[in-house]
């Protein structure tokens, strides 16, 4: 049996899982119902009541929550306890709209450090770890969601959070860092950042990476891995279910186990809402069944992924979720073709002589969309000669198309032009939502 925090539960078989679920699932409605006016209201408007909640096999009768829902009821609207029981308060900013605010208890503080406990234990991380802590701290939840599930396991925490890359790094090696939690972006900056520094992998303790809060790909974790040394895990969350901790890759690294004990995922066909099943990409939707402060049912995250219930050889029986390849409300229709901006580092993720630090312009001229996008030559390779560069813009351009489908203008920028993240990527610029 490989390294686990909670083996009764990473190892329930489907059925004990099946009747953990529903006892849940059928208390959070009856409790819902009872506390929060907003989902009262929706009930009756849809004509269930908690008796019709009869086991998880009936959460298709339940209406959906939505982020506009979190919205709407800001900011404690949707709160099953009263404010004398919650003691932290997290938000995520949005580009629109006004923040969605979520709450937790002390139950929920100690059940959110359990979960993300679980994932750095099934990676090797244990109590005598050193994590050094790279997401930014404060409302966001990636900072603390990572800082408490390591102190929950034993480990020692260095919470660096985001910027001042040149004295993580120093701190990295000088503290004998084991364990690295921030973007993946970030970590490609970090990696990027040692070799300009002259400071080689082999001067550093760490063996595992814990990224998440962006969509990321396959050939980004092999460039991680490559630049750090070390082995590269996703991990998954959003702040309106709990945060980082949701979900992560066990070692096999083909998906990322659900704590299906706390949360509940579903994949739906996003158009018309009908659950859609296992092994197909869809809206991923989730139900909390033991948050406190704020519990969600049927929450539309937006994100695009899929789940599977086959067995997974690391022996763990929790379903497993695919790496979000993007979101249905970040998704770009240029041309009438739906493009993902993960799509594009993908592709440049093949081109060696690149860097996949881009940024998509979208603009519209006249009725015609256009598409540019600004992409790093690598240092090792950026050429002056015009012939050189023109080459390789040629071969970006073929790689481009032939994985979206559409023609872009390539602009090919010198080493470190395009702005670094320290935080999230900010990868997209579509000028036509200014019309």
């Amino acid at each position: 049996m490989n390294k686990c925090w909670n083996e009764k539960i990473e190892f329930m078989s489907r059925d004990e899982m099946h009747a953990l679920q529903s006892e849940r699932l059928v208390s959070q409605v009856k409790r819902v119902y009872e506390n929060v006016p907003f989902y009262r209201a929706k009930m009756d408007k849809e004509g269930v009541l908690p008796g019709d909640i009869k086991s998880i096999d009936d959460l298709g009768k339940l209406p959906f929550t939505t982020k506009q829902d979190l919205r709407d009821n800001y900011p404690f609207g949707l709160f099953a306890t009263p404010m004398d029981e919650v003691v932290r308060i997290h938000a995520s900013s949005g580009t629109t709209g006004k923040q969605t605010v979520v709450g937790y208890t002390a139950k929920d503080l100690e059940i959110w450090s359990e979960c993300v406990a679980r994932g750095f234990t099934m990676n090797g991380a244990d109590s005598s770890s050193i994590v050094q802590v790279s997401y930014g701290y404060g409302l966001f939840t990636g900072g603390l969601g990572a800082h408490y599930g390591a102190e929950y396991m034993g480990a020692t925490v260095v919470p660096t959070s985001v910027g001042n890359t040149a004295r993580q790094i120093q701190l990295m090696v000088d503290f004998g860092a084991t364990v690295l939690c921030c973007t993946p972006s970030y970590a490609t900056y970090l990696g990027e950042t040692m070799r300009d520094m002259g400071i080689d992998k082999s001067q550093l303790k760490l063996k595992l990476g814990v990224f998440g809060a962006e969509p990321w790909t396959e050939p980004m974790r092999d460039r991680i891995e490559e630049l750090l040394g070390i082995e590269a895990h996703d991990i998954y969350g959003l702040s309106e279910i709990m945060g980082p901790g949701v979900s992560m890759d066990c070692r096999e690294k083909n998906g990322l186990h659900v704590w299906e004990d706390h949360f509940v995922p579903e994949i739906i066909n996003p158009d018309t809402g009908e659950n859609i099943g296992a092994d197909v990409n869809g809206e991923l939707v989730f139900t909390t069944l033991t948050k406190e402060a704020l519990p969600l049912i049927r929450y539309r995250t937006r994100d695009v992924s899929r789940i599977s219930y086959k067995p997974c050889s690391c022996g763990r029986t929790a379903v497993k979720m695919a790496k979000p390849s993007g979101r249905t409300d970040d998704m770009l229709i240029i041309r009438g073709v739906n493009v993902f901006p993960s799509q594009i580092e993908s592709a440049l993720l093949e081109v060696e002589e690149v860097e996949p630090n881009y940024l998509l312009i979208v603009d519209r001229e006249d009725t015609h969309d256009t598409m540019e996008i600004q992409i790093e030559v690598s240092p090792e390779n950026f050429a002056d000669n015009v012939r050189g560069l023109e080459a390789l813009t040629k071969k970006v351009s073929g790689k481009i198309q032939s994985t979206l489908g559409l023609a872009a203008k390539i602009h090919l920028v010198e080493p470190k032009t395009l702005q670094r993240s320290e935080g999230k990527a900010a990868r997209v610029i579509d000028k036509r939502k200014l019309y």
